[in-house]
């Protein structure tokens, strides 16, 4: 059916009687193939007064056998027998090749095709020429241009007169501009779309100077937040350029979304059937997803707030799967007494699993959540002996924790990286703080200490055999004093570092390159235990489950893969994004995986299925740091348009905007009880906001909205709780400790 598909049937004369073209039911007119045929003097329509009269049932019928003949020849012969039962033609329909419909002779006047040559294509040149001439159009000879079935369905094959783009173009503007202002702001959003599509089709179909004046005349209306898509379709300007071309290839192949109020899309659709302006149609039809909601249209600050993406805003449906956000019940550990003496002594035990963050006293967790995934949802490494011990120790840390408030801002302890002339690329902190880690554009890793105690690798394996493995202190003599430091350099990468991150039991280290490759480094030994190798270009980010065991990395090769540390093969792969994947984070209950890219969107993942469940739109650049709260209900996101946008995950929607940020946003951190979010930008400065307020202050009848939109409050000043300027160091990473302190990273520019 995708071959006619088209639209209405061209004119240039406006007609007197105005007739509503055939319509199949499904808002798709049935008439020609698109093609607008150019006036030849030599041949005109017979006899216009005969055709216009049965321009209605007949046309329609030529097109549905024209598509029968055409399924018939390719021996799809399920699909003919359906389509002829929906439109109630009779069983010999097929046999007569639409000799006995063609009506007054409106087929063999205007084209001369011969009926009996049972040939789908010439049968669909004639359906395309005899609907010409039904509304009085000049005609081409019949032998001089037939449309090939294959031409007809390519993406943009020639569909009119390249010197109408623009009169089309501006004739469609001059009609939004004098809609009644509640469907102004609506109807807009069809214009960057169209202007590209129709763009693209100029350059496609060799009309190289057509498109450069259409380009000059037009790009100009566009909203700011298009401009670097702007730029890049500039320089495609011969249809050589568009092969190959990534961006373009998205653009062409995913349908824009656009959500639009019904009584806007009814004004849109009588204005181009009125003014016959198929092009424009098909183009609609062809290439964009119009998502109709019943209700008042939106206002244009709603509208913005949700658009900026490459392709549109997400569709309702793709926000209405159930996700499971709660927390994990916490595993019973009883809390021994706080003795000074056991306290030594767990200085040394290791690892740690990262909580689930729960309240202070971790009062939380001790009921199961009705929104949390089933704790046998996806399989979770079992806690070992050393990840208890770690427990104990952050309750100990818990009972410690400072409130933080707006009259209770935290301290901020700012790390500087001085003389990075390595040029500083990610950096990650354990979640005890006790290690600090950094990536570098001389692709090496490097790992300090943040406490007096120094880093030491295992002793050899000769040394270890002579080691009386049943002493109490055994973890202490396994390690070698002669390498003690105060940091280490891990070589590996061929390429920069551009993320980084710990496990949550501090045993190992992950890093990600431009190399492609993803390497495991343990922090016992210092050396590489394994290479990921399955992204194909470099990889942007990577990140360990908070439990462990899994992780998480994005890249240029625009998906996402799920890893576990013993499969050299990534269990998962996420693929949705247009664009590359720019950041990536694992939810507290490690059953969903939020992804950022810079085709401006974020999308939520379900690790169990592999489905995308959430896709939020709403930035105007690429993304580059994403944050889940402890409670795991909210996501903030920051991105180079230098905003904080705030989301909720169980309804799927836009709840908050914090403004002030002069330049790209690149690491967002929630305090240990969420009361506070600390962003962290290029314009080298530290920003707190009132996170508790920002949630808080929602209306929650504004979800129940069947129309998926809430009106955001302008109050950012009212939530920012403090700036913190640094003398020249942009802002590369934030970490809460346990107590509630904030520690910031960056290297220093002098």
């Amino acid at each position: 059916m995708a071959a006619v598909q088209g639209g209405m049937v061209d004119s240039y004369e406006e007609k007197d009687i105005k007739t509503e073209p055939p319509n199949d039911g499904g808002g798709n007119n049935n008439a020609n193939d698109g093609r607008l045929l150019s006036p030849s003097p030599g041949s005109s329509a017979s006899s216009a007064g005969s055709n216009k009269s049965v321009a209605g049932a007949p046309e329609d019928q030529q097109t549905l056998l024209a598509v029968l003949q055409f399924l018939r020849k390719n021996k799809l012969t399920e699909s003919v027998e359906i389509l002829r039962r929906e439109a109630g033609l009779p069983e010999d329909s097929l046999d007569l090749k639409g000799g006995d419909s063609s009506g007054a002779g409106s087929g063999g006047a205007a084209g001369g095709v011969d009926l009996e040559s049972g040939d789908a294509s010439a049968l669909l040149s004639r359906v395309t020429v005899s609907s010409s001439a039904a509304a009085p159009a000049p005609t081409k000879a019949p032998g001089e241009d037939q449309p090939d079935v294959n031409v007809v369905l390519s993406a943009y094959s020639q569909q009119g007169d390249p010197a109408l783009y623009g009169v089309y173009y501006s004739g469609l503007k001059k009609f939004i501009e004098s809609v009644l202002d509640c469907h102004r702001a609506e109807l807009s959003q069809v214009f960057y779309p169209l202007f590209v599509h129709m763009y693209l089709e100029l350059v496609y179909n060799n009309h190289e100077n057509e498109a450069k004046v259409f380009f000059e005349k037009f790009s100009g209306d566009q909203e700011c937040y298009y401009e670097d898509d702007l730029r890049i379709l500039s320089s495609l300007t011969k249809k050589e350029h568009m092969r190959g071309n990534e961006t373009l290839l998205d653009f062409r192949t995913s349908k824009f979304v656009l959500r639009i109020s019904r009584d806007s899309y009814q004004l849109l659709k009588r204005h181009l059937q009125e003014r016959q302006n198929n092009q424009i149609w098909n183009i609609i039809q062809e290439h964009l997803y119009i998502d109709i909601f019943d209700g008042m249209p939106r206002s244009k600050s709603q509208i913005d707030a949700m658009s900026g993406s490459l392709a549109g805003e997400a569709k309702r449906e793709a926000n209405k799967a159930k996700v499971y956000y709660g927390l994990l019940k916490e595993p019973e550990i009883e809390l021994p007494l706080d003795d000074e003496d056991e306290e030594a002594e767990n200085e040394e035990g290791k690892p740690k699993k990262k909580k689930p963050k729960k309240d202070s006293m971790g009062s939380k967790s001790k009921k199961q959540d009705p929104n949390a995934p089933s704790q046998t949802r996806i399989p979770l490494p079992e806690l070992k002996d050393s990840d208890k011990l770690d427990k104990i120790m952050y309750m100990k840390e818990a009972t410690k924790r400072i409130r933080l408030g707006p009259d209770n801002l935290p301290s901020i302890c700012f790390y500087s990286f001085l003389n990075a002339y390595q040029g500083l690329t990610a950096v990650d902190f354990t979640d005890d703080s006790s290690l600090i880690a950094g990536g570098f554009a001389d692709s090496t890793v490097r790992v300090w200490s943040v406490t007096p105690k120094k880093l030491r690798k295992v002793k050899s394996a000769a040394d270890l055999n002579l080691i009386d493995k049943e002493s109490d202190d055994v973890l202490e003599r396994i390690m070698d004093e002669k390498t003690a430091s105060e940091s280490k350099i891990l070589y590996g990468h061929s390429g920069p570092v551009y993320g980084i991150s710990f496990s949550p039991d501090r045993n190992y280290l992950l890093s990600s390159s431009e190399d492609g490759t993803i390497r495991l480094w343990s922090l016992q030994t210092f050396t590489c235990l394994v290479g990921y190798k399955g992204h194909n270009y470099p990889v942007w980010d990577t990140q360990f489950s908070p439990h462990g065991y899994y992780f998480v990395s994005g890249g240029h090769d625009r998906v996402a893969r799920l890893w576990a540390t013993d499969h050299y093969q990534p269990l998962r792969m996420f693929s949705g994004h247009l664009a590359d994947v720019t950041c990536t984070r694992f939810h507290p209950n490690s059953n969903y995986v939020a992804t950022g890219s810079s085709d401006r969107t974020i999308r939520l993942w379900d690790v169990l299925t592999g489905n995308c469940v959430r896709i939020f739109t709403g930035h105007k650049g690429p993304i580059h740091a994403l944050a889940f709260s402890p409670n795991g209900k909210f996501l903030a996101s920051g991105a180079t348009d230098g905003r904080v946008l705030l989301w909720d995950i169980g309804h799927g929607l836009m709840i908050g905007e914090l403004k002030g940020h002069t330049d790209s946003i690149y690491s967002l951190k929630f305090s240990r009880d969420g009361e506070i979010l600390a962003s962290g930008s290029m314009d080298n400065t530290v920003r707190l906001w009132d996170s508790l307020k920002a949630f808080d202050d929602l209306e929650t009848d504004d979800f129940t909205a069947a129309t998926g939109h809430i009106h955001l409050q302008d109050n950012s000043q009212e939530l920012l709780l403090g700036t913190y300027m640094s003398k020249s160091t942009p802002v590369v990473h934030l970490h809460f400790t346990r107590r509630n302190l904030l520690l910031a990273a960056g290297s220093y520019n002098p």
